[in-house]
């Protein structure tokens, strides 16, 4: 099978491979002849197109025709354009279906004192500002020989920020870090502060509330030897974190973040549904997942808004959505400004294009909760983050508020990771084979046959076993690093 007609209601198929022209193909019982070479990922039209026509994907609207298109044809960014504009009124129409609930499996991980589960028994060094991120670096460098035993390793998570900022930029800098600096994979944590910043060790003393013997307090400015006394506290978090021991817990006490980057048009056939109905199988045995990418929403409205479980979640993400909307707006930028380069190449033409596939991550479950940037998961099920598409800052917003590990899906491919173990699932089968050292699992198998349900199970044995310590890619190549969102002046 070449094609695919994702929904009976689309007048566009997608190319599962490259298809010739002239090339004989069939899609939702017709067979058509190409009319030109159709790219894998690409989009080919099932019916003659006008100008003006509607182009339906995914059974939704993802854009408008501005040539003429005849059967078999290319249809793409050449040809079709957005439909998006600055705002859009949103109703609540409840189509709520609770998943069956199931009984959770096991898997081998950390249980907190305040009774969270950990997926990692790490050393977390944060830096509250930029000037001592050297510092930070040294000392996690340094100190590798506190490593071992149930202490599985010692990071530093280096920024810009901290200092010059104000307004909201100072607070998401604050909750990121608190945010940070709560989560569970970190067993014990070192603040380091320099000392005359703006955001002072003492803030985060407050937000994190009383002092506990996770969390370590190192000023720069008030010692003698930064690197001899953030050893004495280093050996302090290595003692205890060398407490805790791998067991048996319940999969409910799971948080998932939900992400993608570096799309193609098979992300929204392939990866990003095995994912949605991964985050089913999960929130089905009482665990967490949580959707972010708030811009990635656009288009896809509709998709997600009747989910909330009810009126007061459906306010709240009908906010998170319209504020991000006005944000663009303020910065005098479209909302459609997206996709990128790499998308379109793959065969994503429009922003809905994207959105509609993006969204599939979110499988099917209620929405039960919406979730600030710089805030936690209260509410197990699926969660709506704020955070914008951007993948290192996103996915720092995932790690912040509690994901313990992050489902990364890509069709183009990308090497970083986050804070949070990060699992990259490929699109198509090329980039698994292309990049080894990046790609954890390949979803390109869907294109060729396996069902969306058996990937879905073999993606989930994956996450037990990452959960209970198996390494991904990125964290075998060393790759971990934090991004803050930034939206106001610099003093």
């Amino acid at each position: 099978m070449k094609l695919i007609r994702i929904h009976t209601g689309d007048n566009v198929a997608v190319a599962l491979a490259p298809v010739e022209a002239g090339e004989q193909v069939s899609a939702g019982g017709r067979t058509l002849t190409a009319a030109e070479p159709i790219p894998q990922g690409h989009k080919l039209a099932l019916t003659d197109l006008q100008p003006g026509d509607m182009v339906y994907k995914y059974g939704c609207v993802i854009g408008r025709v501005t040539a003429p298109v005849p059967a078999g044809g290319w249809v793409h960014t050449h040809n079709m354009t957005t439909n998006l504009s600055a705002r859009t009124d949103f109703s609540y129409h409840p189509a709520v279906k609770a998943l069956e609930p199931e009984e959770p499996e096991q898997f081998l991980g950390y249980l907190r004192l305040d009774g969270r589960a950990a997926t990692r028994n790490e050393i977390w060094i944060l830096p509250t500002v930029g000037c001592v991120n050297e510092i930070a670096n040294q000392l996690a460098a340094d100190n590798q020989d506190l490593v071992g035993g149930s202490v599985e390793g010692l990071y530093a998570f280096p920024h810009p920020y901290g200092c010059s900022q104000t307004g909201t930029d100072h607070a998401n800098t604050r909750a990121i870090l608190a945010g940070l600096a709560r989560h569970p994979n970190a067993a014990a944590v070192l603040v380091v502060g320099l000392g005359c910043e703006n955001l002072q060790c003492s803030q985060l003393m407050e937000d994190l509330g009383p002092a506990s013997e996770r969390v370590k307090f190192l000023v720069c400015q008030q010692v003698e030897d930064e690197l001899a006394a953030g050893r004495a506290l280093l050996k302090e978090c290595a003692a205890y974190a060398a407490r805790f021991q791998r067991q048996s817990l319940p999969v409910s006490k799971l948080v998932v973040g939900l992400k993608c980057g570096g799309s193609d048009g098979l992300s929204g056939i392939t990866a990003n549904p095995v994912v949605g109905r991964f985050s089913d199988l999960l929130v089905a045995r009482g665990g967490s997942t949580i959707l972010t990418e708030v811009p990635e929403m656009f288009g896809a409205e509709e998709l997600l808004l009747g989910r909330c479980a009810d009126g007061e979640v459906f306010r709240q993400a009908a906010e998170l959505l319209q504020g991000f909307r006005g944000y663009f707006v303020s910065h005098g930028e479209n909302v459609y400004e997206n996709p990128s380069p790499g998308n379109k190449a793959g065969g994503i033409t429009t922003l809905e294009d994207k959105s509609c596939g993006c969204v599939q991550k979110g499988g099917t479950a209620p929405i039960v909760g919406v979730v600030p940037y710089g805030g936690q998961v209260v509410r197990p099920g699926l969660n709506l983050l704020w955070g914008p598409g951007n993948d290192l800052v996103s996915t720092t917003a995932l790690s912040a508020a509690g994901a313990h590990l992050i489902l990364f899906t890509t069709g183009r491919g990308t090497p970083f990771g986050a804070p949070a173990p990060t699992l990259k699932i490929s699109s198509n089968k090329a980039l698994a084979a292309h990049k080894p050292g990046w790609i954890d699992f390949d979803a390109g198998s869907v294109a060729e046959g396996e069902s969306i349900g058996q990937a879905a199970r073999r993606l989930f044995h994956l996450v037990l076993r990452t959960a209970g310590g198996a390494p991904t890619k990125s964290e075998e190549a060393g790759r971990r690093g934090i991004a803050i969102f930034k939206d106001g002046v610099t003093l």
